[in-house]
């Protein structure tokens, strides 16, 4: 169960929106959520300033909307500085502080180096201990405010192992916000098919006939796989359905994503060595930099 959301602020109007986005989580998943400021050497003569800013920004936390049920009583939330180099700071007070999940903004669809505070969110998904859960300039009121009819978390899967990392988190956050009030979707993309190396010179089927055959093996193969996974989490209390679709995993992923409002994406990375080594190669990055929806990123330990 998480119990504490830490949220960087750097006092942009693009940390501005993370901020009305937390507010209503910390509401809905009855978490404390610890509001940081980091700020350098040359700056401690505007810490009275910094200070002020992070303490008001916790007091409007805790004014709830009346629209908002809490999940456990008032909500909590307090503000905290820090000196240093802002991904540094941010990574070692998580850890400190036993933060169950970091929220950041990001820019829109222009690429990594323009995401909120710099580099600084790269860094932190590339070291984080805890999930990140991120949140894109342009997402939708409706999001922000939790104003959809349903909550909808969509969980991407390839078949491995690490990609079902994510799965335990799935079952806490629909637990937190509700589960009679969310709606889980299981989603494989299956690659276009190809031909391999291996295949006959004198290719017995049409292309046509092979795409079909192909088409047909995967969504076998990938419905039975989704349905295990479908088991596990309705065997835990959840409303789960799968989806087997076929095309290039990132758009698949991407064009779902968007047509079918989801409140939340939840994806597993793996960025020991670059954003290159990303699950699903750059599949992660593409998704998390063009789905409309907030992005709950899980880094393998």
């Amino acid at each position: 169960m998480y119990k504490k959301m830490l949220v960087p602020l750097d006092g942009s109007e693009l940390a501005e929106l993370v901020f009305s986005y937390a507010k209503e989580l910390a509401g809905r998943l009855g978490v404390e959520v610890i509001l940081l400021n980091v700020y350098s050497p040359q700056e401690q003569g505007l810490i009275p300033m910094r200070r002020a800013y992070i303490e008001r920004a916790a007091e409007i936390i805790m004014q709830q909307p009346e629209r908002v049920q809490l999940s456990e009583g008032t909500v909590e939330a307090r503000g905290e500085l820090a000196m240093g180099n802002p991904a540094e700071e941010i990574l070692r007070f998580a850890d400190k502080n036993g933060i169950d999940f970091i929220l950041m903004a990001t820019h829109g669809r222009s690429g990594i180096n323009r995401w909120a505070m710099g580099s600084v969110a790269y860094r932190v998904l590339r070291a984080s201990k805890v999930p990140v859960w991120l949140v894109r300039a342009g997402v939708s009121e409706k999001i922000i405010h939790d104003k959809l009819p349903i909550r909808k978390i969509l969980v991407p899967l390839d078949g491995s192992k690490l990609a079902e990392l994510v799965l335990p988190h799935v079952e806490t956050l629909a637990k937190q916000w509700g589960t009679e009030l969310v709606d889980v979707v299981l989603l494989r993309v299956c690659g276009p098919p190809v031909i391999s190396s291996d295949y006959p010179p004198a290719m017995p089927l049409s292309w046509e006939e092979h795409v079909e055959q192909e088409t047909v093996k995967c969504k076998l193969v990938a419905g039975s796989y989704l349905a295990e996974v479908e088991k596990r989490l309705k065997d835990a209390g959840l409303k789960v359905r799968s989806e087997v679709l076929l095309g290039k995993p990132a758009d698949g992923i991407v064009d779902y994503a968007d047509k079918n409002h989801f409140s939340l994406t939840v994806m597993v990375i793996y960025a020991r060595s670059g954003i290159s080594r990303w699950a699903y190669g750059s599949v992660t990055e593409k998704v998390m930099l063009g789905v409309s929806t907030p992005v709950f990123l899980v880094r393998p330990q």
